[in-house]
């Protein structure tokens, strides 16, 4: 659809970015923090641990005013379940309270929007050690630890985000070090969606007391929702992605928003015996949970063609590329899109395409809560950093977010990964995103000095203008 006049940005459009504490904060065992899943797992070889990190821990106040400077409206973080709850259970810790206090004072003394995630991979360790997500318990650790937060946090956090990604979580769990099969397990797909269904059933149940506890406050579901091209008109292909997009996006959104299993996966996994087993009250409890808005991330679209039964589905490195399934999908190239130096494809226009689709399934407002290109950022001798290439990326992305409202879709903000360079999942420190550099090497820690990159300013004036500016 092409438009004669682009409709403005709304007014209180929510312009920032985003981080998780796990990849940002360091200080990973300081001032009570139990260890947490991403602590204790075998990092990539080559790659940093999480000790450290940007160590926005202590250098949280230089930060938030360096977003303020960029003119932030709202700035999108975790909080560490570990840093709160030592045990995942059991006695809060005091320093991790006054921590996020501090963090969210911060924010509000700039007028820059909290936005909370839950959960963002990192579960406690010590709950790994008792099964995670494949303990029906932990439906009951996920929303006492959200009670905690509302407790303490909800007099001025408005605005929730319950859990990180939980399609990548399901779908590349291994990937990303936070997925716990159980010993002997025979049937390794039910397992896998049976903690799917606990995580959608303790996501319900924390939106439910949310609305009880905060009536004035705002929450919503955080997956990454990127839509499946079929790879031709032809039908067979139109059918696989149509399956693609059922097992990669619309089954979390699905449960969320219509408390309701996605019809196409629901067969799927019945075919291998796979489908979750409900508990007394989860029926109703998905149905309760009603999302005030979506939250989601995007980095690519895929492509996908007709699966003849012979797959063996594997996923890429860059965690949410499948080969394919068998009987649902097999992975085709897109020869119309180029990709990142660290082999992401790059999709504006496929950005619309998935926004609008989104909306026009579920009717909510929408705020982007990832969007980003990791680079190979340099630091000049004279203290610079020319990342001409981001600029480029976040425009044409930024683009097309204006299109969708033009096209009618309610947009509440974007929050682009990330607010500043943070130890990527795979790549470590060597693949920046943010705003801000972080003089750090994968294992020289440096100075840990800041540094404003030209996107920084670009970022800057593209906020203050809300978005009419983008050279």
């Amino acid at each position: 659809m092409q438009h004669k006049h682009l409709k403005p940005f709304p007014k209180e459009f929510l312009w920032g970015a985003s981080t998780s504490a796990y990849q940002v904060e360091g200080a990973s065992l300081e001032d009570g923090k139990g260890p947490s899943c991403q602590d204790v797992k075998s990092v990539p070889v080559g790659t940093t641990d999480l000790s450290v990190c940007a160590d926005h821990y202590h250098r949280y106040k230089e930060d938030i005013a360096l977003m303020a400077e960029m003119g932030f409206k709202v700035y999108r973080f975790s909080v560490s379940w570990s840093r709160i709850l030592p045990e995942g259970t059991g006695d809060v810790n005091p320093k991790g309270i006054e921590y996020y206090n501090h963090v969210i004072d911060e924010c509000l003394k700039y007028n820059i929007t909290p936005l909370v995630t839950m959960f963002h991979f990192d579960m406690p360790a010590a709950l790994d050690q008792r099964g995670s997500w494949s303990n029906r318990e932990s439906v009951d650790w996920f929303v006492d630890y959200a009670r905690i937060l509302y407790e303490n946090f909800g007099d001025r956090v408005k605005y929730w985000l319950t859990i990180n990604e939980q399609n990548m979580l399901t779908l590349v769990g291994k990937v990303l070090g936070s997925l716990h099969i159980p010993e002997g397990c025979t049937n390794e797909l039910k397992e896998i969606y049976q903690q799917n269904h606990h995580m959608l059933v303790a996501q319900a149940k924390a939106m439910a007391l949310c609305h009880e506890m905060l009536p004035d406050a705002k929450i919503g579901p955080a997956p990454n929702i990127s839509l499946i091209y079929p790879a031709s008109c032809k039908p067979e292909d139109i059918l696989a992605a149509q399956n693609y997009n059922a097992v990669r996006n619309w089954l979390y959104l699905d449960v969320s928003v219509y408390g309701r299993y996605n019809n196409l996966v629901w067969s799927w996994l019945e075919e291998h015996d796979a489908t979750p087993e409900f508990a007394e009250g989860d029926a109703e409890a998905l149905r309760m949970g009603r999302p005030d808005y979506i939250g989601f991330n995007y980095y690519n679209t895929a492509t996908c063609e007709e699966e003849d039964g012979t797959c063996e589905v594997t996923y890429a490195e860059n965690q949410q590329d499948a080969s394919g399934e068998k009987g649902m999908f097999r992975a085709a190239a897109n020869p119309y899109l180029t990709k990142t130096e660290f082999g992401w494809l790059i999709d504006p226009v496929g950005f619309r395409a998935t926004i609008r689709e989104i909306y026009s399934r579920y009717h909510l407002p929408l705020i982007v809560t990832e969007n980003g290109l990791g680079a190979y950022d340099k630091l000049t001798e004279d203290g610079r950093i020319h990342d001409p290439y981001r600029i480029e990326y976040l425009r044409k992305h930024i683009e097309q977010i204006q299109l969708a409202v033009t096209d009618g879709v309610d947009m509440m903000g974007y929050c682009p990964w990330s607010a500043l360079d943070l130890v990527s999942t795979h790549e470590g420190m060597v693949k920046r995103y943010g705003f801000i550099y972080v003089d750090r090497d994968e294992f020289d820690l440096k100075t840990l000095n800041r540094y404003r990159k030209d996107s920084f300013y670009w970022y800057k004036k593209v906020i203050e203008t809300n978005g009419s500016d983008l050279t």
